[in-house]
């Protein structure tokens, strides 16, 4: 009898706390308010990108152990979810699951899996902010931690991502960081905890006159980047930085960065010695997003790096998007392995550059067009020539960021090595068709 009497006042009880809960927490701009002003809300968007592709595979590349020249294949380049909110005061939790290059090779239901999990406090009003977990603030340049909803172009300078999947998840660190804003000056800091390279994809163990990742318990990696915001300043709510704002903001940022890690490589001398060497990374990049005409909805944007690099003499990376082949029967002597790879990664200097205009709004119907290229320049010391990787294309912008269509032609170099060194033999192409949908 008690408890029959206790029923409906609990009833009464929960639906009350359901309808304060129901008017508290309102779903606004996007995010859900978990109060009255807003100031604390949680988001969740989607991001999904769509490849049509034809590809010019490198000399020698097979596909299951047969020989193939040129492949026409389709793939999710990228799918993710972020879940992110400024959930209590000076309290903040962000989170981002998804998978990138699946294609026809790929194993089947791979599922998602956890690209970031950070939280940070906000220990100064806006100016200081401590952190941590398997996040993307990282350092040494601006695309190092890009957002992927708002590429120029087909894709961001993965090279600026330096340990992309070697020391680190897909760019995402293990770290602790510490970001903020002082004044015009954005800055973050982490000290991030390298993964066991032993788990990366295609790793060997051997060493050899050209430097590799060392298998040695790792080092404590250092990594910052700091961006003089001149104009309007930019969010620095997420790690991750904008591509192109297509006229809605006006930012011009000069950054500079670093990357250093104790004893991260190693080769051998030419007495047969193991020799330990210190990845060395500095990168200054300058950043020009701006409408030309805001009545018209006409905007620029311009991009450009300088990378010096160092991860021990000889040191080469091959960089090959969503691998169309699975292997090679000849040419041994390519540099470039497989497919569609070429070396991105390397010990030297490198330069890059990016530049898009972006037509008049209501250009085609209520869409526009805004075409953009990019250029990739690398001198590096293992390379006898200069190593070339060009892109260019046109986006449809069906409705900005969140509907759209770009078809872009990309062509790379083919590199040959001769004893030590390695000459330029070739070029190869492919031409890419990606749809972008994005619900943020």
């Amino acid at each position: 009898m008690h408890f029959r009497r206790l029923l409906p006042v609990t009833t009464l009880a929960a639906s009350l706390l359901l309808s304060h809960i129901a008017y508290s927490q309102q779903f606004k701009d996007g995010k859900l308010w978990l109060n009255e002003d807003g100031s604390n809300y949680f988001k969740v968007t989607l991001t999904g990108q769509f490849w049509l592709r034809n590809t010019d595979l490198n000399p020698g590349s097979t596909v299951n152990g047969f020989a193939k020249r040129n492949v026409t294949d389709i793939g999710i380049r990228r799918a993710r979810m972020q879940a992110y909110g400024q959930i209590a005061d000076r309290v903040f939790l962000y989170t981002q699951i998804g998978m990138n290059n699946f294609n026809y090779l790929s194993d089947r239901k791979a599922g998602f899996f956890i690209h970031d999990i950070n939280g940070d406090y906000e220990v100064v009003r806006k100016k200081f902010f401590l952190g941590g977990g398997l996040t993307a603030w990282n350092g040494l340049s601006r695309y190092s931690s890009p957002s992927v909803g708002s590429i120029l172009g087909l894709d961001a300078p993965l090279f600026e991502q330096n340990t992309n999947d070697v020391t680190d998840q897909f760019l995402r660190k293990l770290s602790i960081y510490a970001k903020g804003k002082l004044g015009k000056l954005d800055y973050r800091v982490t000290v991030a905890s390298p993964m066991s390279i032993t788990k990366s994809a295609g790793y060997v163990p051997a060493i050899g006159a050209n430097s590799t990742f060392s298998p040695k318990p790792a080092q404590l990696q250092l990594n910052g980047y700091f961006q003089w915001q001149f104009l309007d300043r930019e969010s620095n709510v997420t790690g991750y930085n904008t591509g192109t704002y297509l006229g809605s903001k006006r930012v011009f940022n000069i950054g500079a960065g670093f990357q250093y890690q104790d004893n991260a490589q190693w080769h051998t001398s030419a007495s047969g010695d193991t020799v330990e060497t210190s990845m060395r990374n500095f990168a200054v990049d300058v950043f020009y997003d701006a409408p030309v005409n805001k009545s018209k909805g006409t905007a620029i944007s311009i991009y450009a790096a300088y990378l010096n690099t160092y991860y021990g003499p000889g040191y080469i990376r091959n960089q090959a998007v969503m691998n169309p082949a699975d292997g090679r029967s000849t040419q041994a002597s390519l540099v470039n392995g497989g497919g569609n790879g070429y070396p991105s990664f390397g010990t030297g200097n490198l330069l890059y550059a990016q530049a898009g205009y972006k037509f008049r709004d209501n250009l085609v119907g209520k869409t526009t067009l805004m075409p953009y290229a990019s250029l990739q320049y690398a001198k590096y010391d293992r390379l006898n020539d200069a190593m070339l990787f060009w892109d260019a294309g046109i986006n449809w912008l069906l409705r900005g960021h969140t509907s759209k269509l770009t078809l872009a032609y990309q062509n790379r170099p083919l590199f040959e090595t001769r004893g030590q060194q390695a000459d330029l033999t070739g070029h190869r192409g492919a031409f890419i068709l990606q749809y972008q949908v994005f619900l943020n």
